[in-house]
């Protein structure tokens, strides 16, 4: 097959579908010679990677929003393969499938969270996306999905057929593992100006991922046990984020409750590495791949049991209602004060997170192709 990916995403986007891209892509090159790529940029070139011979870059001077505006807005029927060249498959990895004539389409739906929590979305992206993505959904020879909590959310909210439908999970990228050097740690920490001990909160700051519940969580926990942990919420300001920095206030932990802002990509396996505990009481995840990192690095979890946070967490992670902020106050007391229980999270994250890699991930999407292409 001559199989076409917009790679945009790879390139545009650092963290999210940026590095599911980029993640699946490499491992699609180490391991498939059989198939040809073509690799579509818009607006972008990527670094002279050494791809194999059987993947060619295509760059379009085109930026990604012009084609978004023209596509999706716009409508114009101009179709993919003009800019990729002739194709079978053209697989698009960020929700919206492009116009096609000849290809077949693969469409990526990561999340179902604009329906699902409408009130937490970006009100643009939740109407770009309402309009978008149940037209490509319905145009696509093949839909895959994060998580079959996912998968689940297109059948009941989208009506897509089951059978048209594949789970491609993210992966953990093998440099995430526990990092034991002091030089290292001790300069992510003076980068980022952390404090001593710290239970770490990571995502974008927007209401989804429920920061002011474990801002209130962890105030409990703390006039409870008199602990001298810090919370340290990592992540670039989203939408809605006001109430996170009132809940800081009508707490009284200014000082307490840090934002060091966007952590580098490359800092994340010392960032992990130097918390005692990952708080990640989202309220709804097409995956949740920060729990799967801080696992690989040797860092307990405390996470929701909403949506698909409970394929990616397993057996390792202590799993709680989001929304319930005495059982999250309590979880996060028994993660940081049972020493045994402690043992028991790091041993079994070890091996969760060890099962989600990017090579098995590439041949669930090889056979994804395979169904698409029948």
């Amino acid at each position: 097959m001559k199989i076409a990916i917009d790679y945009t995403p790879a390139l545009r986007q650092g963290a999210g579908i940026g590095r599911y891209t980029r993640g699946l892509v490499t491992a699609l090159a180490g391991m498939d010679r059989q198939n040809s790529y073509i690799l579509f940029c818009a607006g972008e070139r990527p670094p002279a990677d050494d791809w194999p011979t059987n993947f060619v870059i295509r760059c379009s001077s085109l930026s990604a929003r012009w084609l978004t505006v023209a596509w999706h807005r716009l409508h114009i029927p101009a179709p993919a393969e003009l800019l990729t060249g002739a194709c079978d498959l053209f697989h698009a990895p960020d929700f919206a499938l492009p116009p096609l004539r000849r290809p077949r389409g693969i469409v990526t739906i990561h999340d179902l969270s604009f329906l699902r929590l409408p009130h937490c979305a970006d009100p643009g992206l939740r109407a770009f996306l309402e309009r978008v993505v149940p037209r490509s959904v319905a145009r696509a020879a093949r839909v895959l999905a994060d998580s079959e909590s996912t998968r689940r959310d297109l059948m009941e909210l989208l009506g897509v057929d089951g059978e048209k439908i594949s789970v491609v999970t993210p992966a953990v990228e093998p440099r995430f593992r526990r990092v034991e050097d002091p030089d290292q740690l001790a300069a992510v920490r003076a980068r980022y100006r952390l404090p001593p001990r710290f239970i770490l909160g990571i995502g974008t700051l927007e209401p989804r991922k429920n920061f002011v519940g474990l801002i209130r969580a962890f105030a409990q926990m703390r006039r409870a046990t008199g602990l001298d942990h810090a919370l340290v919420i990592a992540g670039r300001p989203g939408w809605l984020y006001e109430a996170i920095f009132e809940q800081v206030e009508r707490e009284k932990l200014e000082g307490q409750v840090i934002f060091p802002g966007f952590v580098a990509d490359a800092d994340l396996p010392a960032l992990y590495s130097l918390a005692d505990l990952l708080a990640y009481p989202s309220l709804y995840e097409g995956f949740g791949i920060p729990v799967l990192e801080a696992m690989a690095c040797g860092t307990p979890v405390v996470a929701g049991n909403n949506s698909s946070l409970p394929e990616a967490a397993g057996p390792a992670a202590l799993l709680v209602d989001a929304q319930d902020v005495d059982g999250l106050a309590d979880a996060l007391m028994r993660a940081l004060g049972d020493a045994t229980l402690r043992r028991q999270m790091i041993e079994r994250g070890y091996v969760q997170a060890r099962r989600f890699t990017w090579q098995r991930s590439a041949s669930d999407l090889l056979e994804a192709y395979r169904a698409a292409a029948a």
